[in-house]
């Protein structure tokens, strides 16, 4: 199998977790993920099967979109509800002050990654240090948040839930921490679900229950996405036969013979397909040569 399943991932499980499922119920063993997800968190992890697993370092959209719970008056040392409790706060907050806050935390912002989390320092992962009781300094590093709403907020109970589009790197708890921080009482997720990565969403996805249903009755293909959806952001180019020829076997091709000899824009992306419809791989434009050269093969025959 070539190309991508799209898994809505249960609670309790690992991103790596899912991958052993996956290659198990299908019988691939070249398998990959996109971006890890936390084991309490569910949602949207696009697998990469087969051939497809040659596009992870390729795969041009990154950013993503969550539905976050969160509780006020409350810190742990995880930034999450299954840490340990690090402080308790009395005070009641609005909405309206939430709301009146949440635009503070749009747009290029400055995050200092948790303790708690698979980055590493001086080789030693984060987390590794953290249960070992050690916590190290961390650098603020630039994350954009596109978009921060509050889709509820329960000022009894001081939990609510918020819809986050971000950047890649861009940790949801320390976004939710630091809101509570700001607030005052502080704060921590309850709960985490992505609803869309790398262009697909949740209508995207299948359950793990129900792809092992379609495998036991040989209908797996029916949920497999092609390899070529990752890349749906390039613009299409079909080439001859003999021009799908000569990509294949490495070949740059002679860009005035294209569909893009009139493009002046150089180093861009496109998916270069054959006649019949298959998918050959990506290419990239170089105007100073006149080529289209390979950026990467995806050859799934």
């Amino acid at each position: 199998m070539n190309g991508v399943i799209v898994i809505d991932k249960p609670a309790d499980f690992t991103s790596f977790d899912v991958i052993a499922v996956v290659r198990r119920l299908t019988g691939q063993r070249k398998a990959g993920h996109t971006g890890t997800l936390d084991p309490n968190a569910t949602g949207v992890l696009p697998v990469l099967l087969g051939a497809a697993t040659k596009a992870q370092d390729r795969i041009p959209h990154h950013d993503k979109s969550y539905l976050a719970d969160f509780q006020l008056g409350k810190t742990t040392d995880t930034l999450d509800i299954w840490g340990t409790v690090t402080s308790e706060t009395p005070g009641s907050v609005t909405e309206d002050e939430l709301l009146s806050l949440l635009p503070r935390f749009c747009g290029e912002i400055m995050q200092v990654p948790p303790m708690y989390s698979a980055l590493k320092k001086d080789g030693q992962r984060l987390y590794d240090l953290a249960r070992k009781g050690v916590e190290v300094e961390r650098e603020a590093r630039p994350v954009t948040v596109y978009a921060l709403e509050l889709v509820s907020f329960h000022q009894e109970t001081r939990t609510g839930t918020l819809s986050v589009s971000c950047s890649k790197g861009t940790y949801v708890r320390t976004l939710i921490d630091d809101i509570g921080q700001s607030l005052g009482v502080g704060a921590v997720m309850t709960a985490l679900r992505r609803t869309e990565a790398c262009g697909f969403t949740l209508s995207d996805c299948v359950t793990l229950d129900r792809l092992r249903q379609l495998c036991e009755e040989g209908g797996a293909d029916s949920v497999l996405l092609p390899t070529d959806s990752l890349f749906a952001v390039y613009p299409k180019l079909t080439v001859s036969d003999a021009q799908a020829r000569r990509f294949q076997n490495g070949g740059a091709l002679d860009l005035s013979r294209t569909a893009l000899r009139h493009t002046n824009i150089d180093s861009a992306l496109c998916r270069v397909y054959e006649k019949s419809g298959g998918f050959l791989g990506l290419g990239r434009v170089c105007t100073d040569e006149n080529l289209l050269k390979i950026e990467k093969l995806f050859n799934e025959k």
